[in-house]
């Protein structure tokens, strides 16, 4: 039994989604186009956004809004140290210095005092993400960072769909950033991302980034501009599978709360809408040994995420605002299990019996 299986999704849906490519490939427009559009419009409708740009995957969402939001070099950007390295290649694409805070040990999410140790120590912009699927306190720490008059990112690549009360993950802070991964609770059939805001003048610096800084046609109007566009295929399949991401969302709580009751172990996670079980994560203390058992039994594991930022083998400048214990201690201890929309009930059972071994 696999970490995750894409087959299965592609051939439930493989109607839709043939009928949505063909559409793609008949119009002969495959860059920019209706498709682009309309899933951006969808997009913003669903997560009760003013402004979505879609680009061309996840970490460039991150780039692009952190330079939209005036990160310059020797800037520094408080983020977790945690959560695979993607906010800090985007923190230094741009030229700016990760500040990593610590993370509570039994959510593995930032927290607002961890914030308010960055601030102090310089940071100019917070990175807020949500891990697994879980929602972090968001709205906590966007409130202290506008009394301090700091920026606020939100990562939702984990969590999209993820609300507190009525309002979506991603519309918390000054923007958010979004990746479409196949493997995510949105997957497209390849790359792809969003970046999404209220603001209007960071919206208009968002699409003229993610195409080479263009103000017009052909005029180089802003600095560190890219080429970033998500495409009409992938438009059209993300079209196809955002009705039924709230579905989804809804199993895969379904499932992490299988695991949760089947065992003694902490997983990662709530069982409230602010969690999408994007991941069913939980702490494993002899890790080595449970990874063996779940293997004995057929099922496939894996490790989100090993190695913290600040212990990896490239060398990079980047500070710590206070101690890193936990991130450290997750790292060694912290084990994932499959947690798909598509798992059969019996592939449940099966995950459930093998927890509960442990």
């Amino acid at each position: 039994m696999p970490v995750n299986d894409l087959s299965r999704a592609i051939k439930a849906q493989r109607l839709d989604l043939d009928r949505a490519m063909a559409a793609v490939l008949d119009s002969g427009w495959v860059v920019l186009g209706p498709q682009v559009r309309a899933f951006e419009e969808e997009l913003g409708l669903y997560l009760g956004v003013d402004h979505v740009t879609s680009v061309a995957n996840g970490t460039d969402a991150l780039t692009i809004a952190l330079t939209a939001l005036g990160c310059r070099p020797g800037d520094l950007v408080a983020t977790v140290a945690n959560a695979g390295g993607y906010s800090s290649t985007a923190i230094r694409a741009v030229g700016a210095v990760p500040i990593y805070v610590e993370v509570d040990p039994t959510t593995a999410l930032v927290t607002p005092t961890s914030v308010a140790h960055a601030i102090d120590a310089g940071a100019k912009v917070v990175v807020v993400t949500h891990l697994f699927g879980a929602m972090a306190p968001v709205e906590e720490i966007v409130e202290l960072c506008r009394t301090r008059g700091v920026r606020v990112l939100e990562d939702c690549a984990q969590s999209i769909g993820a609300q507190r009360g009525a309002q979506r993950a991603g519309t918390f802070g000054d923007v958010a950033a979004f990746s479409f991964y196949p493997t995510k609770n949105l997957g497209a059939l390849g790359d792809g991302g969003a970046v999404v805001t209220n603001s209007a003048d960071l919206d208009a610096s968002v699409r003229s980034l993610r195409q080479y800084g263009w103000t017009s046609k052909y005029t180089v109007g802003r600095a560190g501009g890219c080429n970033s566009r998500l495409d009409e295929l992938q438009a059209a399949v993300l079209r196809i599978r955002l009705p039924r991401l709230d579905e989804g969302n809804a199993r895969r709580r379904e499932i992490h709360a299988r695991y949760t009751e089947a065992t003694t172990a902490h997983f990662f996670g709530s069982a409230d809408t602010s969690f999408v079980g994007h991941l069913a994560v939980f702490d494993a203390p002899d890790r080595d040994r449970a990874r063996a058992r779940l293997d004995e039994a057929g099922i496939g594991t894996d490790i989100h995420y090993p190695i913290p930022d600040h212990r990896q083998p490239f060398e990079a400048e980047y500070r710590v605002a206070d101690s890193l214990a936990v991130s450290e201690q997750l790292a060694g201890r912290i084990l994932t299990v499959p947690c798909f929309p598509e798992l059969l009930d019996a592939e449940v059972d099966r995950v459930c019996d093998a927890l509960s071994s442990l």
